[in-house]
């Protein structure tokens, strides 16, 4: 390759990534800037790393909705090696490159591509280099970017390229922001190519409107770019000269060019027999082609650029390109190949065609089951321009910003939505629904339950199992964006409108009785559902109903529920939200070993998904652990993002979270302010939680009359549940207020039934300060040992020290304890060895958390360290923390 001026910070950053990847240190890098800077350049220059097995792919413009064809791209060199991967691995990747039927499961194929890769490395250190990554379909990006973040381990090496603002999701990796040369470096690149010896004037004018890019540096000239100002974007100067270059070619040439452009596969193999059929001379128009520098015919076509080709397929007229495509779709083999097919058949085509939109709808099917939704969409949106009949139209139209939903598309999403044209209740309604989910991940308030709700009513009579499913669905989004809103209060209201409950009864009975009539009027009807059949369809709102009737047992029956069936349907959502919800309640149960474990599981399949993880989880763990420091960084992350996200919820959760932290230290007057703030909206489950805080809290500061009404609703809450933790909270509640020892004793009875240990601790702890303040020391001892021993042991930290202060002033000096499993280890390293010492093996540990294997290995040896121990069997010998019982 020839010299690459003003790029030596550029390429020492390369040299470092392909360095380490030799070692074993892989990582990845990518190349952002506009058209023409020069990435392509500096990736041949990472091509030409010596002892790598360099493999390639490119995003291809037009074909950014077929799924995996860029993974399939990057894959076929190393395929040999497909045979060695796990039989699950194996069919995994089959089944995304159309080798097998099946449904793609994007965990799986991330885990199959990293297996595959490892298995190459057996040979050498392996280069993956990506071009155009802006033009990746959205399944590969996926893939790739879950893949750049696991090879921490691997002698592997990602270099991706890509415009920036445009990068699918590769934002989240390291960047190097590849930027104009400076004028030295522009002054000796153009002398390198002859072009100095032009007039000085026009030099000058050249240099300026390149603004140092290398593209635009060589092609202006070519174009006349210097002849007159342009305050155009550079990328469109370039492109106005490949338009130049084209102008001044014979008529069949052009034509070829426009259906190489308009071929998004590159194979001469389609493009000969459509030339073919233009009467296009083939030998001779490609020869011409070829030598205009804008194209390469080789056993791929390629164009210079990808503004060439852009530049091409935009000169072409509007029937040049619909002879193009026509020509594409009759050399195209409808039996290997009928979505390519049908596409051209659909591009070639002026006007409605029933057959035609009716084939695009069976493509859009055939690409919706192989997990390629970006794909379905443009399909249905093509099928919708094509359809005969207005309802037609419409119903493709809607399945269309299903898809383009579904893609995460929502912008384009609402955009084709205001397209449609609904006259039927059906349609209309399907049209809100889709409305409101738009609105609700706009993060738009109340307008999200609000279309919800008009669809609801307008199935009421059409369909009323759907209406009364709307109503939920509307309600669970009030849940999200708080009572504070009072959304889901207008949800209730609006809800007792809805058409009768069929046989047995569901949520939505029973959340407007509690509603209107509270908890003793509606324990009875939710106890009916969650011990039903039908709990199943809303785990997420069971296990919030669950919580507020201060049932662990139920809470654990519908988590552990959540998180089998997300394990067997490989669901992605239901694992986390099974895995939050296991973390919440082990923190309330004061197993904060099991909290961090489960929260590492949702992390690490967070970062799989490249989304954020769960913060409420971590919010309730960091609470109860009472490090202020660690606590207070996480609460103001989420009360950012509740901010961002308008969600009420969150916002809930946070101010619980303070009150909780400020109660174990001890800052009563801010315990008191965040516990009424965390009840005051009256939102499921976080506002019943908060009334233990908030008694606690006022009676410190000595606000009675704060304490009795916060007691009167948490016995409101507590008591027609019955259970042990519910009850014995409130009787530890209810002696604080009044004083009576027998209260004490009766919450100790009550949690020592129940497997709520943190609030066993905490009512021990309560007790022991009373019967201390009481002058009772001798008896005071007991319990505050018996506290301080279970909250050092589960690592309560700030309550473990209140114990501790309360213990010396009777006289006895508290244990110290030891810095514990939970101190030496990170989440991810603490998770890993619960699942070693439970004995499961290095590839399911790495099947559990999306690592290679060798990553896994590599944590051990982490683990191993900090433990001081030797093997896997010492794990299993360790102390209860590492236990893993889930």
């Amino acid at each position: 390759m020839g010299a690459l001026f003003g790029r030596a910070d550029e390429t020492s950053r390369i040299d470092e990534l392909v360095g380490a990847a030799r070692r074993g240190n892989g990582d990845a890098l990518l190349l952002s800037g506009e058209p023409g800077i020069g990435k392509s350049a500096l990736l041949d220059y990472a091509r030409a790393a010596t002892g790598f097995w360099v493999i390639e792919a490119s995003g291809v413009e037009f074909e950014t909705e077929l799924p995996f064809a860029a993974l399939h791209q990057l894959c076929v060199p190393i395929m040999g090696h497909l045979a060695e991967l796990s039989a699950l691995h194996r069919e995994a990747l089959e089944v995304a490159f159309g080798l097998a039927g099946g449904t793609p499961d994007l965990f799986k194929i991330g885990l199959a591509t990293l297996e595959l890769l490892s298995c190459a490395t057996r040979r050498s250190p392996v280069l993956c280099v990506i071009d155009d990554a802006h033009w990746l379909d959205d399944a590969s990006s996926k893939i790739l970017t879950f893949l750049a973040r696991r090879i921490g381990s691997e002698p592997i090496a990602l270099v991706f390229a890509a415009r920036p603002g445009a990068t699918k999701g590769l934002d989240s990796l390291p960047v190097l922001v590849v930027r104009g040369l400076n004028d030295t470096d522009a002054r000796a690149l153009l002398a390198s190519e002859g072009v100095l010896t032009v007039d000085a004037r026009v030099r000058d004018r050249l240099l300026a409107e390149a603004r140092g890019n290398p593209l635009a540096l060589l092609e202006l000239p070519r174009a006349g770019g210097f002849a007159l100002p342009d305050t155009s974007p550079v990328s469109g100067r370039i492109e106005h000269s490949f338009r130049e270059r084209l102008a001044d070619l014979p008529a069949d040439v052009r034509l070829l060019l426009t259906l190489a452009s308009a071929d998004p596969t590159g194979d001469p193999g389609l493009l000969w027999p459509a030339a073919t059929r233009l009467g296009i001379d083939v030998s001779a128009s490609a020869a011409a082609a070829a030598a205009s520098g804008l194209v390469d015919f080789a056993t791929r076509v390629r164009f210079c650029h990808p503004l060439a080709r852009s530049a091409v397929y935009r000169a072409a007229e509007p029937a040049e390109r619909r002879s193009a495509h026509l020509a594409l779709a009759e050399a195209t083999d409808p039996g290997t190949d009928p979505d390519r097919q049908v596409w051209h058949r659909s591009q070639a085509c002026t006007g409605p065609d029933e057959d035609l939109a009716a084939a695009l709808e069976r493509s859009a099917s055939r690409a919706q089951a192989r997990g390629g939704v970006a794909a379905a969409a443009a399909f249905l949106e093509r099928a919708a321009a094509l359809s005969l009949t207005p309802s037609l139209r419409a119903g493709r139209t809607l399945a269309a910003v299903r898809s383009q939903l579904d893609a995460g598309s929502i912008d384009t999403a609402a955009e084709l939505l205001t397209t449609v044209e609904g006259s039927t209740p059906d349609e209309l309604a399907q049209a809100d629904l889709l409305r409101g989910q738009i609105a609700f991940a706009r993060h738009t308030d109340s307008d999200g339950p609000t279309f919800i709700l008009r669809a609801a009513h307008r199935l009421a009579e059409l369909d009323p199992a759907r209406s009364r499913d709307c109503f939920l669905d509307a309600l669970e989004m009030g849940l999200a964006v708080g009572r504070a809103s009072g959304v889901m209060d207008m949800v209730v209201r609006e809800a007792r409108s809805a058409p009768p409950a069929p046989e047995p009864p569901d949520f939505l009975d029973a959340l407007i009785l509690l509603t209107a009539e509270g908890h003793r009027a509606a324990a009875p009807l939710l106890r009916t559902v969650l011990d039903g059949p039908t709990w199943t369809r809303r785990p997420a709102l069971a296990a919030i109903l669950a919580a507020e009737l201060w049932d662990l047992d139920t809470h654990a029956t519908v988590t552990e529920w959540l998180v089998k069936t997300g394990r067997d349907t490989g669901s992605p959502l239901t694992l986390r939200l099974g895995l939050a919800q296991v973390a919440s309640a082990a923190v309330q149960t004061g197993d904060l070993a099991k909290a961090i474990s489960a929260i590492a599981e949702e992390e690490a399949i967070a970062d799989a998904q490249g989304v954020a993880p769960m913060l409420y989880p971590r919010l309730h763990l960091a609470a109860v652990r009472g490090r202020r420091e660690d606590a207070f960084e996480l609460i103001e992350a989420a009360a950012s993002e509740a901010a961002i996200l308008g969600s009420g919820q969150m916002i809930a959760n946070v101010h619980w979270a303070k009150a909780v932290l400020y109660n174990g230290l001890a800052d009563y007057p801010a315990a008191l302010a965040a516990a009424r703030e965390a009840a005051a909206p009256g939102d499921l489950f976080l506002a019943g939680i908060a009334l233990p805080e908030l008694v606690e809290a006022a009676v410190r500061c000595g606000d009675q009359a704060a304490a009795t009404a916060a007691l009167e609703s948490l016995t409101e809450r507590t008591e027609p549940g019955g259970t042990p933790w519910g009850l014995g909270v409130t009787a530890y509640a209810r002696a604080l207020v009044t004083g009576a020892e027998d209260d004490y004793r009766a919450a100790i009875d009550h949690l020592g039934g129940s497997s709520a240990i943190l609030y066993r601790a905490r009512a021990s702890l309560l007790y022991g300060e009373w019967l201390r303040r009481d002058g009772r020391r001798g008896d005071a001892r007991k319990h505050l040992r018996a506290a301080h021993e279970l909250l050092s042991d589960m690592g309560a930290e700030a309550f473990a020290r209140r114990a501790a202060a309360e213990l010396s002033i009777t006289g006895e000096v508290a244990r110290g304890r030891s810095s514990g499993t939970l101190d030496q280890l990170t989440m991810q390293e603490l998770h890993i060895a619960r699942m070693v010492g439970g004995g499961a093996t290095t590839k399911e540990v790495a099947s559990r958390l999306f690592l290679s294997p060798r990553t896994v290995d590599a944590h051990l040896r982490n683990i191993f360290r900090k433990l001081g121990i030797t093997s896997r069997r010492q794990l299993r010998d360790l102390p209860e923390p590492l236990r893993n019982d889930s």
